[in-house]
């Protein structure tokens, strides 16, 4: 089953992205440590995720894990 597009964006706050813009139900995620790195939302909170949702947050985190490993270092 799935997961939730409500789900996919709670993974990206909790990670430090945010919101950098919004037109009715889609919506542009970025980080701040990885500029060039966008996650674009179509659907409401309660659809399913499509698979290529779930792919982008999945390589957005990994960058993001990454860029943050680089800060510390």
């Amino acid at each position: 089953m799935p997961r939730k597009v409500r789900q996919l964006k709670a993974d990206l706050r909790q990670a430090g992205a945010s919101v950098v813009q919004q037109r009715g139900s889609h919506s542009t995620w970025q980080h701040l440590a990885v500029p060039g790195v966008l996650v674009e939302f179509a659907g409401d909170d309660g659809d399913d995720a499509r698979s290529y949702q779930e792919r982008d947050v999945r390589e957005a985190l990994a960058r993001i894990a990454a860029a943050s490993k680089e800060e510390k270092s």
